[in-house]
């Protein structure tokens, strides 16, 4: 029944709107994206996502060289994934159950909308926890699953330093006592900082990760706006990524301007904090461009003022033309609207040389333009620690032939094999790619290693 109303709600859409998208999306990625002129509307288009889950048998697609099978599914709302040095796999189950106020005028077909791009999906359950996965015998599937924490407040990221692991809830960084191999935590944890939240809490997911030596942790804190118009107060410290101390809860806002910040990764081997972000909606279907970026030490990014760079938004008030001369120009355009949540450097010779240190990012999709752009993983090739060339399509299929939404992917990383390790939150599941080895080729009595 949702999707029929969806559907009739998108093409009552469609014909007041009428908006053009003749810009190809690949005309928006790299370092130097084409940005058309903003065309706002009242309503702007949409075409919001009604997943209906993977069948018995389907699965996204993978390139040739690669197999992808389910980690783990019947899960509700898995959003992010982090491997354990022993092997296992936590899976932050999440969803914001909290109901934001309307604090706006009114515009019936644009809530009703916005409510249907942000509702839950996957399978319905228990959530709001972080589940431990165990696949003892090697062969890609998880045979134990474990409640290691439950009743958190919207947690999203994860990271372990020593014995602590470190939680982001969406109003605090907790720590817990922990050694891998425990399936569960029974100790009440401790909170490390308060985290901006409260009643309207726009973005809600907080990323987090800890620098190379784990001396410091970094959590992405998004806006509470689309564009500032809840006024500045409602921004304080967010659209930002703190640098906070663990052991004195201390924080500092490292770089700001940055709408909603996710994927928060140092590049293997480095100090460079890396980052994918989710700009802003409302300016027509190719506006804005979200990004990859390394995140510099005080630096920002623009939001509300500007878009990639100096390109001042107009909707805002007052003007800062004083910050839009600060704005630094992000490193690589993913095209508008697509989403960005995860984000996962390669290392190691687990997959063909070519991609090592490339980046992997998880592209949740769009829902505010009238075709759909992302529902997919792309692979960015790194040259000298920086990104060359466009996008490739690694993981795809999210979207059936038929049209219609399976799954959406939202947290990567790698695991202790050198596997991508897939958190897809629609589809209710954890995937798994790995490479598969060639076997020996024997040709005219040589033996030669295909690949």
């Amino acid at each position: 029944m949702s999707r029929i109303v969806s559907t009739f709600a998108f093409s009552l859409l469609l014909c007041a709107c009428g908006s053009s998208q003749n810009i190809d999306p690949q005309q928006q990625t790299g370092p130097n994206p084409l940005l058309p002129e903003p065309s706002p509307g009242l309503i702007p288009g949409m075409n919001v996502a009604d997943p209906v889950g993977w069948k018995a048998g389907e699965g996204p697609t993978v390139p040739a060289g690669f197999e992808i099978q389910k980690l783990a599914d019947g899960l509700t709302s898995p959003r992010n994934v982090y491997p354990l040095p022993n092997g296992d796999i936590l899976v932050v189950q999440s969803v914001n159950e909290q109901k934001e106020p309307i604090d706006r005028p009114k515009n019936p077909i644009f809530d009703f909308m916005m409510s249907l791009s942000h509702g839950g999906g996957g399978e319905s359950g228990p959530t709001n926890r972080i589940v431990l996965l165990r696949d003892s015998n090697g062969d890609g599937k998880a045979e134990m699953q474990s409640v290691l924490l439950d009743h958190l407040n919207s947690p999203f990221g994860v990271v372990l330093v020593g014995s602590d692991l470190y939680v982001a809830c969406t109003d605090a960084i907790m720590r817990y006592p922990f050694t891998p191999g425990q399936t569960k935590i029974t100790q009440p944890g401790q909170t490390v900082v308060d985290l901006p939240a409260g009643p309207i809490n726009h973005h809600w997911t907080k990323s987090l990760t800890a620098s190379p030596d784990g001396s410091k942790l970094y959590v992405g804190v998004g806006s509470n706006s689309n564009v500032g118009e809840r006024g500045v107060e409602a921004e304080t410290n967010r659209a930002a990524i703190w640098e906070v101390d663990p052991k004195s809860g201390a924080f500092r806002v490292f770089a700001s301007g940055l709408r909603n910040p996710n994927g928060l990764t140092f590049y293997p081997g480095s100090g460079a904090l890396w980052a994918v972000i989710n700009e802003r909606d409302e300016l027509g279907p190719n506006l804005v461009p979200d990004y990859m970026t390394s995140v510099r030490d005080g630096a920002f990014y623009g939001w509300p003022y500007s878009y990639w760079g100096r390109h001042v938004d107009a909707r805002v008030r007052p003007q800062r033309p004083d910050l839009v001369r600060r704005a630094i120009m992000p490193d690589y355009s993913l095209s508008s609207h697509v989403a960005p949540l995860g984000l996962a450097f390669a290392s190691g010779d687990s997959f063909p040389t070519r991609f090592s240190g490339g980046a992997f990012v998880a592209e949740h999709g769009s829902w505010n333009r009238e075709q759909r752009n992302g529902y997919k993983i792309v692979f960015i090739r790194f040259q000298n620690g920086r990104p060359v060339g466009k996008p490739e399509t690694f993981v795809s299929g999210f979207i059936g032939p038929d049209g219609n939404v399976r799954g959406r992917p939202v947290g990567l990383a790698f695991d202790r094999t050198g596997a991508l390790i897939i958190a897809d939150d629609s589809g209710g599941a954890v995937w798994r790619v790995a490479y598969k080895t060639p076997a020996p080729v024997k040709v005219s009595g040589a033996r030669m290693i295909g690949f």
